[in-house]
């Protein structure tokens, strides 16, 4: 069993990758998606957010969103809109934001190689999360939201996707935010033969993004193999949709939190309560940590520079080192009282796409009444929970760019 292979992707028809591609199915809300989808009829939030061609309000996860999806799925493609390859291909996919670049690989990832782990994950999955991606995939018959998966130090496939990214792309589109996206078909059976022997080679790749795709990806094929009394492992939905990027390639940002309420304290108070685990430093300037167990707090029109003592710091447990642990196991936890980081209403997440004046807003507006900046988790520290089968903390990893949907779709034939 190879860890991938190519596949015949479903994707836009040339010149038309403009009109499609839209942002992950799950960083938009429906009237969000519905906003954007606006005016334009080949998007795909028609497919991955299919409750906008429904009256609003009705409930996303009810089965006629779902056959709205394979509906507008068939229509984009009796339309030409959408058109599938007639032969198996890898795909380079290039991101470009800003300065910064990432190349990776499309392909098609052994479901079996996930469910033994040698596809490693690093976060724990919710099930209606995942009965919704279940549904989803079923209704299509095809995967459309990829995997963003990231693989240990390979020069030979770094140069592969270098050489293969060279010339003009397949397609070509900048989406929100200036983010480009462009992809190259490999066609050549000898270069796809040395990718597939490249990747096979390597003890272990890593979920970045996606793991409740991942995760119902799995349950799909466990269901179909089960009725299938054909089973061969051949069959497509034995593979999953990712795009596999050179680790170091990939950028984190930080992922920060707001809280309302002081639980019970005024600002003086809080303030001595940090001084007995932290050094507390007053900043002219908003404060973006650059150093393990530094955070910034923004509190009452000030910012300080939070320095947790050394001592308190683990050195050989991968998830308890981690910047968001400390904040969780020294300052929300005890102090502030919030200890169930999903579910307790006093606790928010900002993304670092958003700046530090984000923050600031929140807690000016009296929304909130603190705020803590984040360094970024580093690629090794996230690769390093992998490796030892634990769990990053709630909301520790904030990729960008992000994949569009709809650039490249897996069928289940």
């Amino acid at each position: 069993m190879h860890l991938i292979r190519p596949f015949a992707g479903l994707r836009p028809a040339s010149g038309r990758a403009a009109e499609v591609i839209a942002p992950p199915y799950d960083v938009l809300s429906s009237d969000e998606a519905r906003a954007r989808a606006a005016g334009k009829p080949w998007s795909f939030l028609h497919i991955s957010k299919p409750e906008i061609d429904l009256p609003a309000g009705i409930d996303p996860y009810a089965p006629q969103v779902y056959a709205k999806a394979a509906e507008n799925l068939g229509i984009m493609v009796r339309e030409g809109v959408l058109a599938r390859d007639p032969a198996p291909c890898y795909y380079v996919y290039r991101l470009v934001m800003g300065r910064h670049t990432q190349t990776g690989l499309v392909a098609a990832a052994s479901i079996a190689e996930y469910d033994t782990n040698r596809i490693r994950k690093h976060e724990h999955t919710q099930t209606d999360k995942e009965n919704d991606r279940v549904r989803q995939i079923d209704a299509l018959n095809a995967q459309t939201g990829p995997v963003m998966v990231a693989y240990p130090n390979s020069r030979e496939v770094d140069d592969i996707l270098a050489r293969c990214s060279a010339g003009a792309p397949d397609a070509d589109a900048a989406a929100d935010g200036g983010v480009r996206h462009s992809l190259w078909a490999v066609r050549d059976a000898g270069i796809q033969g040395r990718l597939t022997r490249a990747f096979d080679a390597m003890p272990a790749v890593y979920i970045a993004d996606g793991h409740h795709r991942s995760a119902a990806a799995s349950r799909v094929a466990a269901a179909r193999r089960a009725a299938n009394p054909r089973h061969t492992g051949e069959e497509s939905y034995n593979h999953f949709l990712v795009v596999i990027f050179p680790h170091h390639q990939m950028q984190i940002l930080d992922y920060n939190r707001v809280v309302a309420g002081l639980n019970g304290m005024d600002a003086a108070a809080f303030l001595a309560r940090l001084r007995e685990s932290f050094a507390v430093e007053k900043s002219a300037a908003p404060v973006k940590p650059a150093k393990a167990a530094e955070f910034g707090l923004y509190l009452a029109g000030q910012w300080y520079r939070l320095a947790l003592r050394g001592e308190l710091i683990p050195v050989n447990d991968p998830v308890a080192r981690l910047d968001a642990s400390l904040l969780t196991d020294h300052l929300l936890g005890p102090v502030l009282g919030i200890k169930d980081l999903r579910r307790d209403k006093r606790i928010d997440y900002i993304g670092g796409i958003r700046g530090l004046a984000e923050l600031e807003k929140r807690v000016n507006s009296g929304e909130m009444t603190a705020a803590f900046a984040l360094r970024p988790t580093r690629m090794e520290d996230m690769m390093a929970v992998a490796e030892a089968g634990k769990v990053m903390p709630t909301k520790s990893t904030w990729f960008e760019p992000k994949l569009a949907d709809g650039l490249v779709s897996h069928v289940l034939d």
